[in-house]
């Protein structure tokens, strides 16, 4: 169990998916640009469940305080939230209505 303190040090954001492509060697990682009140690259393990091209577009909620981390030679500013399921099906998070890039998640 964490504090409410401990889980208010996440900043949760809402970005767009601006730009999709795979990693270079990987069916699995995909790295996009997105917009969350400033432009970010983030890597992604979800190349088995997503084309690039049907994700540019998507507004999703995105850890943007999460420090760097390269990801086959790539670096990736942040993580995407996503949900698995017990057959291995995932879904992007998304918010059910428009709202603005960079727009805090509490």
């Amino acid at each position: 169990m964490i504090t409410i303190e401990e889980f208010a040090k996440a900043e949760l954001k809402i970005g767009k998916i601006l730009e999709a492509k795979r990693v270079e060697g990987s069916s699995k990682l995909i790295v996009m640009k997105i917009n969350i009140g400033e432009e970010r690259q983030i890597v992604a393990g979800i190349g088995k469940a997503y084309e690039p091209e049907e994700i540019v577009g998507k507004s999703i909620v995105v850890v943007a305080n999460l420090q760097p981390a390269r990801l086959m030679g790539v670096e990736s500013q942040g993580m995407l939230l996503a949900a698995s399921d017990d057959e291995g099906r995932l879904a992007i998070i998304t918010p059910d209505r428009q709202i603005k890039e960079g727009s805090r998640v509490k």
